[in-house]
């Protein structure tokens, strides 16, 4: 009867302490962005799909966490951005990879009101 009161006893103890563990785990610095997606035209003149996987880097705490709030309007300020290069995109030319980023890049200092936040371009897809 002992060891088993014994027994719960320490899984009782055990159980917050876990939880305590798991809710001080390490973030990480990076943001993922859904996938951004503008219209452009192609040689034919029909219209095909932009599409752009990005993430941000925020290596200081309070910025990441500052982010994560502001993720919406990140997203949105991105969007915006993307819209307006693939608006005035000459029909059939690649994008410009160094160009976009650069914008984007500027979108993110914009939102998040201080540098610090790195946009990270994944890959350009246009279908």
């Amino acid at each position: 009867m002992r060891r088993a009161l014994t027994t719960v006893l320490m899984l009782t103890l055990l159980v917050p302490a876990a939880a305590l563990a798991a809710e001080h785990k390490e973030k990480g610095t990076f943001i993922s962005v859904d996938t951004l997606t503008a219209t452009v035209l192609s040689p034919g003149g029909r219209h095909q799909i932009m599409t752009v996987q990005s993430g941000v880097d925020c290596p200081d705490p309070a910025l990441r966490d500052y982010a994560e709030k502001v993720t919406p309007r990140l997203r949105d300020a991105l969007a915006q951005e993307l819209q307006l290069y693939a608006g005035g995109l000459v029909s059939g030319s690649p994008p410009d990879a160094d160009y976009l980023a650069r914008r984007l890049q500027g979108a993110t200092d914009r939102v998040l009101k201080k540098p610090g936040g790195r946009f990270l371009l994944g890959g350009i897809m246009v279908n």
